[in-house]
């Protein structure tokens, strides 16, 4: 198999650590990655859509024609890029007037939009195409009598209409429950698991109300299931979760701390990763987590 890697701007900035662990698990998966050389932002659909309808959906389709030239859908660990990136293609696909006139814009760099390539959220990829049972069979490290926090991501489930993966209950996530349960451990359901985490165009705009998101969030975690690590579907709720805790033990908000990990961080562990090269930029400290993982 054969996938290209949308890295995006999250994940390439911020925590290359992340991207460090998905160039580790999808070969050890036997799973190629395509480096899709040239690839932009997605654009973040929370910005530019606003002003420039035509011109979002051409920098997004642009990345598409990249992929469609090289015969492959893409993957993503960024559910921001992937709700983008799928709206993208559902506006291309659901309006005429659009796609002509993205497709005038491509023309002046020598592409086209063909919609023949997909973009697929990293996480549920492996769900599909690789299955927990396989990846179970793979572990040299697994979890077992740990209890995990999962967040699925909110552009990984809504809006469902303009997703590929259809088969999903979005009030009922269960991809990311059964990889994290592949791997040996409870991911029980907390009352807040369908909620925002408070990151995105929320944070730089309005960050009181993003870090009352994450607050409720960790609280309703560690009073219900109390969990020995938060696992993340998507780049920017991990960095939220990472980068949140301490200033909201600074503040008096939370008097406990919770290691988070992306499941791409924590597979790549699994999978015989060196620790460090996957994890080093976490904030919140992951070391505890770590050295139980590596002891069984």
């Amino acid at each position: 198999m054969k996938v290209g890697f949308f890295v995006g701007c999250n994940t390439a900035f911020n925590r290359p650590d992340l991207e460090k662990a998905v160039r580790y698990v999808f070969p050890a998966l036997g799973i190629e990655l395509d480096n899709l050389e040239g690839q932009s932002c997605c654009p973040t659909w929370g910005t530019m859509p606003s002003i420039d309808l035509v011109g979002w959906c051409a920098l997004g389709a642009r990345n598409y024609a990249i992929a469609e030239e090289k015969g492959v859908d893409m993957i993503t660990v960024c559910s921001t890029c992937h709700g983008s990136l799928a709206r993208t293609a559902y506006r291309m696909q659901t309006s005429p007037e659009v796609r002509n006139k993205v497709n005038e814009l491509l023309k002046e760099v020598g592409r086209e939009f063909r919609g023949t390539a997909r973009i697929r959220h990293a996480v549920r990829y492996l769900y599909k195409e690789v299955g927990p049972d396989e990846i179970t069979k793979l572990l040299k490290h697994r979890l077992d009598g740990l209890t995990v926090a999962i967040q699925p991501g909110c552009l990984s489930l809504w809006p469902k209409e303009v997703f590929i993966d259809k088969e999903e209950d979005t009030f009922h996530p269960k991809v990311l429950r059964e990889l994290c349960e592949a791997l040996g451990v409870s991911a029980p359901h907390y009352k807040q698991l369908l909620e925002c985490c408070g990151m995105g165009g929320m944070r730089s705009t309005d960050m009181e109300k993003s870090f009352r998101l994450v607050e409720r969030k960790m609280t309703s975690m560690k009073k219900e299931i109390n969990p020995d690590l938060i696992v993340t579907g998507c780049s920017s709720c991990l960095i939220q979760f990472d980068t949140s805790q301490e200033f909201l033990q600074k503040k008096g908000r939370i008097y406990f701390e919770i290691p988070v990990l992306h499941y791409m961080q924590v597979l790549a562990i699994c999978l015989g990763a060196e620790p460090k090269m996957v994890t080093g930029l976490s904030r919140t400290p992951v070391d505890n987590i770590i050295k139980r993982i590596l002891q069984g």
